[in-house]
């Protein structure tokens, strides 16, 4: 392959990796951000946590992957995007650090005040940690100022821009509702049947979050538009997910939970499929200059580097999913409290 289709198969393998993250570990997040308000009591708070205890670390493997692809691929725009938003880095890793360690610390201890102290310190990490998601999200369709060099000139109030805000309340509704759709299937009794007035609730935040980011959207980022006539698939990414969007309340009222999380699924990557086509050709975007911009052609690394790491990614990629397939399958259906679990 030439150095140009390197490039964009690389570009295109870290959007099915950040896809495959947003979709796993969403709803790991969005579990935690309704952790304070569906469970109504201990053993309530404990299925929770165990719908996700045996797999939500499994699903941040699809992040470290995204990360340590970006760096070998592109390092240019991986330098950038650390230095520029190095607060917000550290911020999103104690975040993640603090949800995990909710999990572990919460039952160690039988005291209601310490297991109250961690059942919020969950949802803190998880609805912090979305946010920021959301947030590197809307500066990154947005732009931010560079310098010649590729480096970030703004300051941590830049990023906290009314878009960008915007974008990460969306992420956390999205999360929320993904969260929302998965504890449905893996619950019963009460909290089911309470999680169904939350499946309601949940969507009816996203549906308000996505019009209103949309139209902030194509208000602010006029390019976002533009795209379409270049790239003409983006119109049947918007068709199928705006059918994906409307195929979840109908599931939900006819009772098919798994059809809604399927749509929800469907959902997030149609979402982040437009991301990259807005985002396509560049990955950090110089909202000062368009042509101080890293591309995936300025930013990329050599086409040996490239190739090798194409090689390494056909053979690793598959165990990836493997393993995720056989989690997956391994803990399948209702949660089932034990000694050990959480």
């Amino acid at each position: 392959m030439d150095a140009t289709t390197l490039a964009t198969v690389w570009f295109v393998i870290q959007g099915v990796l950040l896809t495959g993250y947003a979709i796993l570990d969403g709803f790991d997040l969005g579990v935690g951000i309704l952790h304070p308000f569906v469970p109504r009591d201990d053993r309530e708070r404990r299925i929770a946590m165990n719908a996700i205890g045996p797999i939500w670390d499994g699903n941040e493997v699809w992040l470290v992957t995204f990360g340590g692809a970006l760096f070998a691929a592109f390092p240019e725009a991986y330098a950038s995007a650390f230095s520029g938003f190095y607060t917000a880095f550290m911020l999103l890793l104690f975040a993640l650090i603090l949800r995990a360690v909710s999990l572990e610390f919460r039952s160690k201890m039988a005291g209601a005040g310490w297991r109250r102290f961690w059942d919020w310190a969950f949802f803190a990490g998880s609805a912090s940690a979305t946010l920021l998601f959301g947030v590197a999200v809307g500066n990154a369709i947005l732009g931010v100022p560079l310098d010649a060099h590729g480096d970030f000139t703004g300051t941590l109030l830049d990023q906290l821009n009314p878009y960008a805000l915007l974008v990460g309340v969306f992420a956390v509704a999205t999360f929320a509702m993904h969260g929302a759709l998965f504890l449905y299937l893996k619950t019963e009794a009460e909290l089911q049947q309470r999680l169904e007035a939350w499946m309601w609730r949940t969507f009816g935040v996203f549906l308000v979050g996505y019009l209103l980011t949309t139209i902030y959207t194509l208000v602010m980022v006029p390019r976002a538009a533009t795209k379409f006539s270049r790239f003409p698939w983006a119109a049947i990414v918007v068709v199928a997910t705006v059918l994906a969007i409307a195929n979840i309340p109908r599931s939900i009222y006819w009772r098919r939970p798994a059809q809604a999380f399927a749509s929800s699924c469907a959902t997030i990557a149609g979402l982040l499929a437009l991301f990259g086509g807005v985002l396509f050709p560049n990955l950090v975007t110089a909202s000062n200059d368009p042509g101080l911009s890293l591309t995936i052609h300025s930013a990329a690394s050599s086409p040996r580097t490239l190739t090798i790491m194409l090689v390494i990614a056909a053979i690793g990629m598959p165990f990836v999913a493997g393993y995720t397939a056989v989690i997956y399958w391994t803990f399948r259906g209702k949660v089932r409290l034990d000694p050990q679990s959480y």
